[in-house]
């Protein structure tokens, strides 16, 4: 099938292939698990989000199939219909108690719930949205919907925020909202955020943090980067997603009562996309259960961490300022990256190639996550192939 009207679409994609930033995603065969089949091949998995190694947990999958028996296999409706179920409103209360904080929303994903509270929060022209310039694409899009002027701090560096936070603009504004995510996805480094929290609230703004990455991997019981720096209380809203270490679909803002009930009747995303499956809330609510009272699972994680980490570098790999399970292998050139890879393949070890636009040119690299899924023998095999393949294309 061809149409002359879209004949650019196949210009656009030789384009891509040509700056190899065409993706072709390669296809997962089996459950999401530390060895798995990835196109017909069985190999060690260090590309995954499934920091706990929950997604093919006996518990977390009966929990999920017996929602599924209870409630059927989805609402078919909105929230605000007829799409709330008791399930999801037990999520949310526990997700809350989780986050120390006085209530939480259901998105339908992580990337979702970012866009609806900027572009609910930061809703007028005399609002001012301030945010770290490596915050996650969702932070972005949500901020380019949202209808308030934007701010880029340098990353990290609160006297930037500061300095940003003292200018006309920032003192006028009806509502200042600084945004950073806890834990940053590339480089696997962790927001001064009790920095940012005392600078943001010096100057009267309220802060959100994104805390996909951190939520199930940091601070007391995995509870995120508001926990991890001792918070709790301090900061306005934090956002989390349920497909990495909870291992299913979905994000969430816990927050005070008064903005759950403000978001829950203005924010688009909530009002216009369906709840989600029963299962994931039921497969949510024991991933919970497991980080209160089965710590084994983030001790393993940090054992494995910090084992790669000591022996990538050991290798003589640079793996830049990571400290969270995220360790990215720098490499600095697109091409060199995706051989990086694709030979890493063929040797037995999944490890996913990143270039512009998710990171800046010159910055390409694979992107390596263990879990607390792997053995040390899967770790060790890794290693020895990274060695063998870096050594091969002159990268250590």
């Amino acid at each position: 099938m061809t149409f002359d009207t879209l004949k650019f679409a196949g210009e656009e994609v030789a384009a891509l292939k040509k700056d190899n930033r065409f993706l072709k995603p390669r296809v997962l065969e089996s459950a999401q698990k530390p060895v798995s089949v990835i196109d017909g091949k069985e190999v060690v998995n260090l590309t995954s989000n499934n920091y706990l190694a929950l997604a093919d947990n006996a518990k977390v999958k009966k929990a999920a199939i017996d929602a599924t028996r209870k409630y059927g296999v989805g609402s078919a409706a909105v929230r605000t219909i007829i799409g709330t179920m008791s399930i999801h409103t037990e999520l949310e209360r526990k997700f809350a108690e989780f986050k120390h904080a006085e209530a939480s929303i259901l998105f339908q994903s992580g990337f979702l719930s970012n866009v609806a509270v900027c572009q609910s929060l930061m809703s007028s022209e005399q609002d001012l949205l301030i945010s770290d310039e490596l915050n996650h694409a969702s932070i972005i899009d949500g901020g380019r919907l949202a209808k308030a002027p934007r701010k880029i701090y340098r990353h990290k560096d609160v006297k930037h925020l500061a300095e940003i936070l003292e200018t006309p603009e920032a003192r006028k504004a009806r509502r200042k909202m600084v945004v950073t995510d806890g834990v940053f996805s590339m480089d696997g480094d962790i927001a001064n955020l009790d920095e940012i929290v005392a600078t943001a609230h010096k100057y009267g703004a309220f802060v959100m943090v994104d805390d996909a990455h951190a939520s199930g991997v940091i601070g007391k019981e995995g509870r995120g980067t508001v926990s991890h720096f001792g918070l709790d209380g301090q900061v306005e809203i934090q956002i989390g997603t349920l497909s990495k270490a909870f291992a299913a679909v979905g994000g969430y803002a816990a927050t005070t009562q008064d903005l759950r009930d403000y978001l829950g009747s203005v924010a688009r995303p909530f009002l216009f996309s369906s709840s989600q499956p029963p299962a994931v809330s039921a497969s949510c609510l024991a991933v919970l259960d497991i980080l209160l009272h089965e710590p084994k699972y983030l001790k393993k994680l940090w054992d494995n961490t910090a084992f790669f980490k000591e022996e990538m570098k050991k290798a003589g790999f640079n793996t830049g300022d990571s400290v969270t399970p995220i360790t990215p292998v720098m490499v600095g050139d697109m091409e060199k990256a995706v051989k990086l890879s694709n030979r890493l393949f063929e040797e037995g070890v999944f490890a996913l190639p990143l270039g512009f636009p998710t990171v800046p040119r010159g910055k390409e690299r694979l992107r390596t996550i263990v879990t607390a899924g792997h053995t040390l023998k899967d770790l060790k095999f890794a290693v020895e192939k990274f060695k063998k393949v870096g050594k091969e294309l002159s990268i250590i």
